[in-house]
């Protein structure tokens, strides 16, 4: 018996494992570079070549060939001589030896020509993110009439409860195998891409970024707290670079510890490095945060007043310069406001959370108008708490008189 190795990454190889039946869904969504429509198309030509197959090759909108998933399917047939030997590969069409067809249609305007369309095994839906609710009733309708007959969904994520969202991410069928891949997971990811990547990275604001690149929601950028002041760079603080500047903020039961390092440098604010953990324990906190910020301990830390028994804990078991930052009412509000006064707000690359956080910190948005509000969402706020808490000083020179009162406990 002769046999064949499919190199694929380990986190697309956990959705094809199953044998082909066993499932009715197999979906893969994520960012550039993932390796996911390579690895679906390969997989696909290697069950076309196993047993004779109609596989049905579908997008929302499909003008031309050239924008099917037929390129796809070309170079992953290409990539394998024993692939190459098994298909016949045409402008328009690609057969296997043993009758498989592969058929490329668009569900915008042909949703009759699809409900025509008799004895699919396969069905591979290409950008899912782009199908409309009533192409998905049509198309599944149709698609699952075999008895093995399988869907399998490519997409990258762009609207928080989008159709393909809601149906295989949300609400998930049982009979289903769903992973995310980004190019982290990929370990053919071309070098020429991580060059791409890192200049994105940097050139482009971060929710844009880490849709492209994370496989994040697109979210509204003028709803983001930081809106146009963030940006990602690869720096070393200089020797005439006010700080270092080191706050915390101490973790719930879903809520990380956060800890950052932060400088200044004229007009501009450095998130240098920064340390965080869900269910990170007290007694831990030290050790793990001065492993992520060598000099946390030596310098003075501003942390949450809310806890003063965690502040007492921590001078006591490795970090002596521990202390509370002051608050008042308004002091959330009065941080913001001094974070956006920076030109800039860069955060180092390797700050994979805050850039998170800068990205999600948001103000709420009406549901029913849509319009921004002035309230800030209670979430992925907490290397930002931080990041108040390090500046504490400062906000504080600047605060408007309206604010000049008393320190309250307590308050966020």
């Amino acid at each position: 018996m002769t046999t064949a190795t499919v190199r694929l990454p380990r986190k697309i190889q956990e959705v094809f494992t199953p044998p082909r039946g066993s499932v009715q869904y197999r979906a893969l969504y994520g960012g550039r570079g993932s390796g996911k429509s390579f690895g679906a198309a390969k997989m696909a030509a290697v069950w076309g070549m196993v047993d004779p197959l109609r596989i049905l090759c579908t997008r929302e909108l499909q003008v031309s060939i050239k924008e099917s998933f037929h390129a796809e399917l070309k170079a992953a047939i290409a990539s394998e001589p024993w692939l190459e030997a098994h298909y016949s590969v045409g402008v328009d069409y690609i057969k296997g030896r043993n009758g498989t067809e592969f058929i490329f249609r668009g569900l915008r305007h042909n949703t009759a020509s699809i409900k025509s369309l008799a004895g699919i095994d396969l069905t591979i839906v290409e950008e899912a993110e782009d199908v409309p609710e009533e192409s998905w009733l049509a198309l599944e309708a149709t698609v699952f009439r075999r008895e093995l007959s399988e869907l399998w969904a490519i997409w990258n994520p762009r609207l928080d409860g989008s159709p393909v969202d809601k149906r295989l991410r949300k609400e998930p069928p049982t009979n289903a195998i769903i992973r995310k891949v980004n190019y982290n997971d990929n370990p053919f990811f071309p070098a020429g891409l991580e060059a791409l990547r890192r200049r994105e990275q940097t050139r482009l604001d971060p929710a844009t970024y880490a849709h492209i690149w994370d496989g994040e929601y697109l979210t509204n950028s003028d709803a983001q707290v930081l809106h146009g002041k963030v940006h990602i760079e690869d720096f070393t603080p200089g020797p005439d670079w006010d700080g270092p500047y080191f706050g915390g903020d101490f973790g719930f039961s879903q809520d990380p510890t956060a800890a950052v390092e932060v400088w200044i440098n004229g007009d501009d604010l450095y998130v240098h490095r920064e340390a965080g953990k869900v269910g990170l324990e007290l007694d831990d906190t030290a050790t793990f945060v001065t492993a992520a910020i060598p000099d946390f301990a030596a310098g003075v830390s501003r942390w949450d007043s809310s806890r003063p028994e965690s502040i007492s804990h921590l001078t006591r078991h490795g970090l002596p310069k521990a202390i509370a930052v002051d608050k008042w009412p308004g002091s959330v509000e009065d941080g913001i406001s001094y974070l956006r006064s920076f030109k800039r707000i860069v955060i180092h690359t390797r700050c994979v959370e805050t850039q998170s956080e800068a990205r999600l910190y948001s103000y709420k948005v009406d549901r029913l108008t849509g319009d921004i509000t002035a309230k800030i969402v209670d979430a992925h706020n907490h290397y930002f708490d931080a990041t108040r808490y390090a500046v504490g000083p400062m906000i504080k020179q600047v605060q408007q008189p309206s604010s000049k009162t008393k320190a309250l406990k307590g308050l966020y």
